[in-house]
């Protein structure tokens, strides 16, 4: 028990020990990248999840994976890096958009095999941006333009809108002051196809369970006696 409260204080870990053993991952607040964040940041550090998915995925003891989201974004690269590990895994994978899955938070939703969003949250889907001095030329344009292409090509690989419409989106002008892109409630982001359902924990579950047990090896069935 306290091991496990460890996990929750340390990784937002935690073992589910219901009809299957399931592992439960949230990613919170500001994805965290090759800097550090300011303390008073909630944050989830990288280096902590990917090593974690990896324990996951070679744990005979864990059945499948429920990731719960509710981040404002962050680093590109390491939430690209945890949304590809996801994707990669063979083990049953189900995400749950709590609150909010902005910016970067858009690929960490879709990397899962089946993806919820609750009715009250929301996504937003904007360009990529930095912060800081840039170099005034044309190269430091072209590498966010091919950063962008790379969050494009994740999202439209693992989910159902057109990377035509996705550019649509971030490139939209007026839903957000001083910004572009848009923000999506849960009933849009199933609609323009970024997320498979609307529902809630009860539904993620539901579902995990049902992957699990259609990714189950066949039972040996007796031979039947002449």
């Amino acid at each position: 028990m306290e091991q496990q409260r460890q996990d929750i204080v340390d990784f937002g870990l935690v073992r589910i020990g219901g009809k299957h053993a399931v592992q439960c991952l949230s990613i919170i607040g500001q994805i965290e990248g090759h800097y550090l964040l300011p303390a008073n940041n909630k944050t989830t550090k990288y280096e902590h999840i990917l090593p974690q998915l990896v324990a996951m995925e070679e744990d005979d003891g864990v059945e499948g994976l429920l990731i719960l989201l509710n981040t404002i974004g962050g680093d590109v690269e390491a939430g690209l890096a945890i949304a590809e590990l996801i994707a990669g895994m063979a083990k049953p994978t189900v995400s749950l958009v709590l609150g909010g899955g902005h910016s970067i938070g858009v690929p960490l939703a879709v990397s899962a095999k089946t993806s919820f969003i609750v009715p009250s949250a929301t996504m937003t889907v904007h360009p990529v941006r930095t912060t800081g001095t840039v170099v005034g030329v044309r190269q430091s344009f072209a590498h966010f333009e091919k950063m962008q292409q790379r969050i494009v090509r994740f999202i439209s690989d693992h989910s159902r809108i057109t990377a035509a419409r996705l550019n649509q989106l971030m490139m939209t002008v007026g839903d957000q002051a001083l910004d572009m892109g848009v923000i999506l409630s849960g009933d849009q982001a199933v609609e323009e196809g970024l997320i498979d359902h609307v529902g809630s924990l009860q539904d993620a579950l539901k579902e995990l369970y049902r992957l699990i047990e259609a990714s189950a090896p066949p039972q040996n069935q007796p031979k039947e006696l002449d």
